[in-house]
Protein backbone atom coordinates (compact mmCIF):
# COMPACT_ATOMS: atom_id res chain seq x y z
CA UNK A 1 0.00 0.00 0.00
CA UNK A 2 2.98 2.19 1.02
CA UNK A 3 4.50 1.46 -2.00
CA UNK A 4 1.53 2.12 -4.10
CA UNK A 5 1.30 5.36 -2.36
CA UNK A 6 4.76 6.54 -3.65
CA UNK A 7 4.05 5.35 -7.05
CA UNK A 8 0.90 7.71 -7.13
CA UNK A 9 2.36 10.74 -5.79
CA UNK A 10 5.43 10.22 -7.81
CA UNK A 11 2.90 10.64 -10.65
CA UNK A 12 0.88 13.15 -9.95
CA UNK A 13 4.57 15.57 -9.00
CA UNK A 14 5.46 14.09 -12.55
CA UNK A 15 2.06 15.46 -14.07
CA UNK A 16 1.90 18.83 -12.14
CA UNK A 17 5.89 18.91 -13.40
CA UNK A 18 4.83 18.96 -17.10
CA UNK A 19 1.59 20.84 -16.35
CA UNK A 20 4.32 24.21 -15.00
CA UNK A 21 6.55 23.97 -18.23
CA UNK A 22 3.67 23.82 -20.96
CA UNK A 23 0.14 25.21 -19.58
CA UNK A 24 2.00 28.89 -18.32
CA UNK A 25 3.15 29.65 -22.23
CA UNK A 26 0.08 28.35 -23.37
CA UNK A 27 -2.17 30.62 -20.86
CA UNK A 28 0.75 33.54 -21.48
CA UNK A 29 -0.05 33.11 -25.57
CA UNK A 30 -3.20 33.40 -25.24
CA UNK A 31 -3.28 36.84 -23.23
CA UNK A 32 -1.27 38.82 -25.60
CA UNK A 33 -3.85 40.79 -28.08
CA UNK A 34 -2.46 40.94 -31.89
CA UNK A 35 -3.24 44.41 -33.21
CA UNK A 36 -2.49 46.28 -36.06
CA UNK A 37 -2.17 49.86 -36.78
CA UNK A 38 -2.95 51.49 -40.35
CA UNK A 39 -1.19 55.11 -41.14
CA UNK A 40 -1.15 57.29 -44.14
CA UNK A 41 2.26 59.14 -43.04
CA UNK A 42 5.38 57.87 -44.79
CA UNK A 43 7.62 55.96 -42.65
CA UNK A 44 9.73 58.67 -42.05
CA UNK A 45 7.68 61.29 -41.44
CA UNK A 46 7.62 62.70 -37.91
CA UNK A 47 3.71 62.26 -37.45
CA UNK A 48 4.40 58.32 -38.55
CA UNK A 49 7.31 58.11 -35.72
CA UNK A 50 4.98 59.59 -32.97
CA UNK A 51 2.45 56.89 -33.81
CA UNK A 52 4.63 53.80 -33.66
CA UNK A 53 6.05 55.27 -30.84
CA UNK A 54 2.45 55.14 -29.12
CA UNK A 55 2.03 51.53 -30.21
CA UNK A 56 5.48 50.61 -28.56
CA UNK A 57 4.54 52.90 -25.37
CA UNK A 58 0.64 50.64 -25.03
CA UNK A 59 2.63 47.45 -25.32
CA UNK A 60 5.46 48.71 -22.71
CA UNK A 61 2.20 49.66 -19.69
CA UNK A 62 0.52 46.69 -20.71
CA UNK A 63 3.61 44.61 -19.82
CA UNK A 64 3.55 43.01 -23.63
CA UNK A 65 -0.64 41.87 -23.07
CA UNK A 66 -0.38 43.49 -26.44
CA UNK A 67 1.03 43.08 -29.31
CA UNK A 68 0.61 45.89 -32.32
CA UNK A 69 2.03 45.46 -35.74
CA UNK A 70 2.44 49.16 -37.45
CA UNK A 71 1.76 49.54 -40.87
CA UNK A 72 3.21 53.14 -41.92
CA UNK A 73 2.66 55.06 -45.83
CA UNK A 74 -1.35 53.48 -46.44
CA UNK A 75 0.54 49.82 -46.82
CA UNK A 76 -2.56 48.54 -45.09
CA UNK A 77 -5.26 50.73 -45.97
CA UNK A 78 -5.28 53.98 -48.60
CA UNK A 79 -5.56 57.23 -46.55
CA UNK A 80 -9.15 57.82 -48.06
CA UNK A 81 -10.42 54.51 -47.04
CA UNK A 82 -8.44 54.57 -43.76
CA UNK A 83 -11.63 55.07 -41.74
CA UNK A 84 -14.52 53.18 -42.83
CA UNK A 85 -11.73 50.20 -42.83
CA UNK A 86 -11.78 50.31 -39.33
CA UNK A 87 -15.50 50.06 -39.02
CA UNK A 88 -15.24 46.99 -41.12
CA UNK A 89 -11.84 45.96 -39.26
CA UNK A 90 -9.42 45.16 -42.34
CA UNK A 91 -7.58 47.72 -39.61
CA UNK A 92 -8.11 47.84 -36.02
CA UNK A 93 -6.57 50.60 -35.28
CA UNK A 94 -6.33 53.72 -38.14
CA UNK A 95 -4.93 57.12 -38.45
CA UNK A 96 -6.08 59.27 -41.34
CA UNK A 97 -7.92 62.53 -42.02
CA UNK A 98 -11.42 63.16 -41.54
CA UNK A 99 -11.95 65.35 -44.59
CA UNK A 100 -11.28 62.99 -46.66
CA UNK A 101 -14.29 61.58 -46.76
CA UNK A 102 -16.12 64.59 -47.39
CA UNK A 103 -19.44 65.36 -46.09
CA UNK A 104 -19.47 62.45 -43.48
CA UNK A 105 -18.59 64.37 -40.65
CA UNK A 106 -20.57 67.62 -40.64
CA UNK A 107 -19.98 68.61 -37.00
CA UNK A 108 -16.19 68.09 -37.16
CA UNK A 109 -15.43 69.31 -40.06
CA UNK A 110 -16.43 72.26 -38.53
CA UNK A 111 -12.52 72.67 -36.72
CA UNK A 112 -11.44 72.72 -40.52
CA UNK A 113 -12.81 75.97 -41.27
CA UNK A 114 -10.51 79.53 -42.34
CA UNK A 115 -11.07 80.31 -38.50
CA UNK A 116 -7.16 82.00 -38.54
CA UNK A 117 -5.54 78.96 -36.59
CA UNK A 118 -1.43 80.04 -35.39
CA UNK A 119 -0.11 76.58 -34.43
CA UNK A 120 -1.02 72.69 -34.11
CA UNK A 121 -0.49 73.06 -30.65
CA UNK A 122 -3.30 75.12 -30.68
CA UNK A 123 -5.09 73.25 -33.58
CA UNK A 124 -4.90 70.27 -31.90
CA UNK A 125 -6.16 71.40 -28.13
CA UNK A 126 -9.35 72.74 -29.61
CA UNK A 127 -10.00 69.36 -32.03
CA UNK A 128 -10.35 67.30 -28.51
CA UNK A 129 -12.03 70.08 -26.87
CA UNK A 130 -14.92 70.35 -29.42
CA UNK A 131 -14.68 66.49 -29.54
CA UNK A 132 -15.47 66.23 -25.59
CA UNK A 133 -17.93 68.90 -25.53
CA UNK A 134 -19.98 67.90 -28.61
CA UNK A 135 -19.49 64.17 -28.30
CA UNK A 136 -20.79 64.03 -32.30
CA UNK A 137 -22.71 60.74 -33.22
CA UNK A 138 -20.56 60.59 -36.54
CA UNK A 139 -17.96 58.85 -34.82
CA UNK A 140 -20.52 56.52 -32.83
CA UNK A 141 -19.35 53.76 -35.13
CA UNK A 142 -15.22 53.95 -33.78
CA UNK A 143 -13.66 54.20 -30.56
CA UNK A 144 -11.75 57.47 -30.74
CA UNK A 145 -8.61 56.80 -28.88
CA UNK A 146 -7.28 60.93 -29.56
CA UNK A 147 -7.56 63.59 -32.54
CA UNK A 148 -4.86 66.04 -33.55
CA UNK A 149 -4.69 68.83 -36.14
CA UNK A 150 -2.01 70.37 -38.21
CA UNK A 151 -0.92 74.04 -38.20
CA UNK A 152 -2.04 76.34 -40.59
CA UNK A 153 -2.82 75.80 -43.43
CA UNK A 154 -1.91 77.85 -45.79
CA UNK A 155 -0.86 78.30 -49.80
CA UNK A 156 2.27 77.00 -51.51
CA UNK A 157 2.68 77.36 -55.02
CA UNK A 158 4.70 77.34 -58.00
CA UNK A 159 4.45 80.90 -58.74
CA UNK A 160 4.96 83.35 -56.09
CA UNK A 161 0.91 84.64 -54.66
CA UNK A 162 1.39 88.33 -53.30
CA UNK A 163 -2.49 89.04 -53.98
CA UNK A 164 -5.28 87.39 -53.89
CA UNK A 165 -5.46 88.39 -57.28
CA UNK A 166 -2.59 86.22 -58.44
CA UNK A 167 -4.38 82.89 -57.13
CA UNK A 168 -6.96 83.33 -59.83
CA UNK A 169 -7.28 79.97 -62.10
CA UNK A 170 -4.90 78.32 -60.41
CA UNK A 171 -4.89 74.77 -60.38
CA UNK A 172 -4.74 74.76 -55.73
CA UNK A 173 -4.71 71.19 -54.69
CA UNK A 174 -7.33 70.75 -51.72
CA UNK A 175 -9.44 68.49 -50.02
CA UNK A 176 -12.63 67.68 -47.93
CA UNK A 177 -13.68 71.23 -46.12
CA UNK A 178 -10.38 72.97 -48.23
CA UNK A 179 -12.06 72.21 -51.75
CA UNK A 180 -14.82 75.77 -51.18
CA UNK A 181 -11.85 77.57 -49.46
CA UNK A 182 -9.82 77.74 -52.49
CA UNK A 183 -12.21 78.00 -54.49
CA UNK A 184 -13.47 81.72 -52.24
CA UNK A 185 -9.65 82.48 -52.68
CA UNK A 186 -10.52 82.67 -56.37
CA UNK A 187 -8.40 79.57 -57.04
CA UNK A 188 -9.94 76.28 -59.18
CA UNK A 189 -9.52 73.58 -56.72
CA UNK A 190 -8.11 69.85 -57.38
CA UNK A 191 -9.44 67.38 -54.99
CA UNK A 192 -6.80 64.31 -53.85
CA UNK A 193 -4.98 63.45 -51.00
CA UNK A 194 -1.81 64.33 -49.39
CA UNK A 195 0.73 61.42 -50.81
CA UNK A 196 -0.83 62.08 -54.52
CA UNK A 197 0.12 65.30 -54.15
CA UNK A 198 4.22 65.55 -54.93
CA UNK A 199 3.27 64.01 -58.65
CA UNK A 200 0.74 66.40 -59.11
CA UNK A 201 2.67 69.35 -59.02
CA UNK A 202 5.44 67.91 -60.26
CA UNK A 203 3.99 67.49 -63.65
CA UNK A 204 1.67 70.36 -63.39
CA UNK A 205 -1.56 68.63 -62.56
CA UNK A 206 -1.72 71.30 -59.52
CA UNK A 207 -0.27 74.67 -59.73
CA UNK A 208 -0.48 74.57 -56.15
CA UNK A 209 -1.47 73.04 -52.23
CA UNK A 210 -2.72 74.60 -49.25
CA UNK A 211 -1.28 72.91 -46.52
CA UNK A 212 1.21 73.27 -43.23
CA UNK A 213 4.75 74.32 -43.65
CA UNK A 214 5.47 70.54 -42.89
CA UNK A 215 4.18 69.55 -46.20
CA UNK A 216 7.24 71.42 -47.62
CA UNK A 217 9.44 68.72 -46.01
CA UNK A 218 7.22 65.93 -44.85
CA UNK A 219 6.11 65.14 -48.39
CA UNK A 220 8.86 67.02 -50.49
CA UNK A 221 6.74 69.18 -51.78
CA UNK A 222 9.34 72.19 -50.94
CA UNK A 223 11.15 70.47 -54.27
CA UNK A 224 8.15 71.38 -56.27
CA UNK A 225 6.71 74.60 -55.63
CA UNK A 226 8.80 77.99 -55.62
CA UNK A 227 6.53 80.18 -53.20
CA UNK A 228 4.49 80.25 -49.89
CA UNK A 229 2.27 82.47 -48.84
CA UNK A 230 1.45 83.46 -45.04
CA UNK A 231 -1.83 83.94 -45.25
CA UNK A 232 -2.34 83.23 -41.30
CA UNK A 233 -5.68 85.00 -41.23
CA UNK A 234 -7.73 82.93 -43.25
CA UNK A 235 -5.63 79.86 -42.18
CA UNK A 236 -7.16 76.37 -41.78
CA UNK A 237 -6.54 72.88 -40.33
CA UNK A 238 -7.31 69.42 -41.52
CA UNK A 239 -8.85 67.47 -38.33
CA UNK A 240 -7.19 64.24 -38.16
CA UNK A 241 -7.92 61.04 -35.89
CA UNK A 242 -7.00 58.13 -34.36
CA UNK A 243 -9.86 55.46 -33.81
CA UNK A 244 -9.91 51.59 -32.83
CA UNK A 245 -12.59 49.10 -34.32
CA UNK A 246 -15.33 49.13 -31.67
CA UNK A 247 -15.98 45.57 -31.59
CA UNK A 248 -12.25 44.98 -31.27
CA UNK A 249 -11.56 47.72 -28.42
CA UNK A 250 -15.07 46.00 -26.57
CA UNK A 251 -13.29 42.84 -26.54
CA UNK A 252 -9.93 44.10 -24.52
CA UNK A 253 -9.71 43.64 -20.80
CA UNK A 254 -10.32 46.44 -18.99
CA UNK A 255 -6.93 46.86 -18.02
CA UNK A 256 -5.72 47.20 -21.08
CA UNK A 257 -8.73 49.96 -22.17
CA UNK A 258 -7.33 51.67 -19.15
CA UNK A 259 -3.45 51.89 -20.80
CA UNK A 260 -4.37 52.91 -23.79
CA UNK A 261 -6.74 55.70 -22.97
CA UNK A 262 -4.45 57.13 -20.77
CA UNK A 263 -1.73 56.67 -23.57
CA UNK A 264 -3.82 58.41 -26.18
CA UNK A 265 -4.35 61.41 -23.81
CA UNK A 266 -0.65 62.30 -23.41
CA UNK A 267 -0.20 61.92 -26.63
CA UNK A 268 -2.26 65.00 -27.34
CA UNK A 269 0.17 67.46 -26.12
CA UNK A 270 2.84 65.34 -27.99
CA UNK A 271 1.21 65.71 -30.93
CA UNK A 272 0.40 69.37 -30.91
CA UNK A 273 4.16 69.87 -29.90
CA UNK A 274 5.18 67.51 -33.29
CA UNK A 275 3.32 69.34 -36.04
CA UNK A 276 5.15 72.69 -34.20
CA UNK A 277 8.56 71.51 -34.36
CA UNK A 278 7.95 70.04 -37.96
CA UNK A 279 6.53 73.22 -38.99
CA UNK A 280 9.08 75.13 -38.35
CA UNK A 281 11.70 72.40 -39.78
CA UNK A 282 9.46 72.91 -43.00
CA UNK A 283 9.79 76.45 -43.06
CA UNK A 284 13.62 76.20 -43.31
CA UNK A 285 13.87 73.41 -45.23
CA UNK A 286 11.98 75.66 -48.23
CA UNK A 287 14.12 78.84 -47.42
CA UNK A 288 17.26 76.62 -47.84
CA UNK A 289 16.01 75.80 -51.24
CA UNK A 290 15.41 79.44 -52.12
CA UNK A 291 11.96 79.19 -52.46
CA UNK A 292 10.02 82.56 -51.15
CA UNK A 293 7.97 83.02 -48.27
CA UNK A 294 5.75 85.76 -48.60
CA UNK A 295 3.93 88.04 -45.58
CA UNK A 296 0.71 89.64 -46.29
CA UNK A 297 0.10 93.32 -45.19
CA UNK A 298 -2.58 93.67 -42.59
CA UNK A 299 -4.45 95.28 -45.14
CA UNK A 300 -3.70 92.39 -47.71
CA UNK A 301 -4.94 89.44 -45.13
CA UNK A 302 -8.18 91.38 -44.30
CA UNK A 303 -9.23 90.33 -47.64
CA UNK A 304 -8.42 87.27 -47.55
CA UNK A 305 -10.32 87.04 -44.29
CA UNK A 306 -13.15 88.73 -45.79
CA UNK A 307 -13.20 86.52 -49.00
CA UNK A 308 -13.20 83.02 -46.38
CA UNK A 309 -15.70 84.15 -44.35
CA UNK A 310 -19.09 83.06 -46.77
CA UNK A 311 -17.22 79.89 -46.32
CA UNK A 312 -17.58 80.02 -42.58
CA UNK A 313 -21.06 81.18 -42.63
CA UNK A 314 -22.16 78.70 -45.73
CA UNK A 315 -20.85 75.92 -43.35
CA UNK A 316 -22.68 76.77 -40.51
CA UNK A 317 -25.81 77.35 -41.98
CA UNK A 318 -25.67 73.76 -43.56
CA UNK A 319 -25.20 72.38 -40.14
CA UNK A 320 -28.36 73.77 -38.60
CA UNK A 321 -29.99 72.65 -41.66
CA UNK A 322 -29.51 69.55 -40.75
CA UNK A 323 -30.19 70.10 -37.21
CA UNK A 324 -26.76 70.14 -35.63
CA UNK A 325 -25.63 73.03 -33.32
CA UNK A 326 -23.98 75.18 -35.49
CA UNK A 327 -24.00 78.65 -33.98
CA UNK A 328 -22.90 76.73 -30.72
CA UNK A 329 -19.94 74.87 -32.35
CA UNK A 330 -18.27 77.97 -34.54
CA UNK A 331 -18.92 80.13 -31.05
CA UNK A 332 -16.83 77.26 -29.19
CA UNK A 333 -14.22 77.19 -31.82
CA UNK A 334 -13.91 80.65 -32.15
CA UNK A 335 -13.63 81.50 -28.31
CA UNK A 336 -11.00 78.70 -27.76
CA UNK A 337 -8.70 80.32 -30.41
CA UNK A 338 -9.31 83.54 -28.81
CA UNK A 339 -8.52 81.84 -25.12
CA UNK A 340 -5.60 80.24 -26.76
CA UNK A 341 -3.24 82.33 -28.90
CA UNK A 342 -0.33 79.81 -29.26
Amino acid sequence: MQRQTLRNFGLLVFVTFIGLLVFPAVSSAQKVVQLNFSNFFPAPHKNSVLAEAWCKEVEKRTNGKVKITYFAGGTLTPAAQTYDNVVKGIADIGESVLGYTRGKFPIMAMVDLPLGYRSGTQATGLINAYYSKFKPKELDEVKVLFLHAHGPGIVHTKKPVYKLEDLKGMKIRAQGTVVPIAAALGASPVGMTMPETYDALRTGVADGAMAPFEALEGFKWGEVVASSTEDYGAAYTAGMFVIMNKRKWNSLPPDVQTVMDQVSHEWIEKQGKVWDEIDKSGLEFTKKRGNKVIALSKEEEARWVAAVRPVIDEYVKGVKAKGLPGDEALKFCLDYLKTNQK
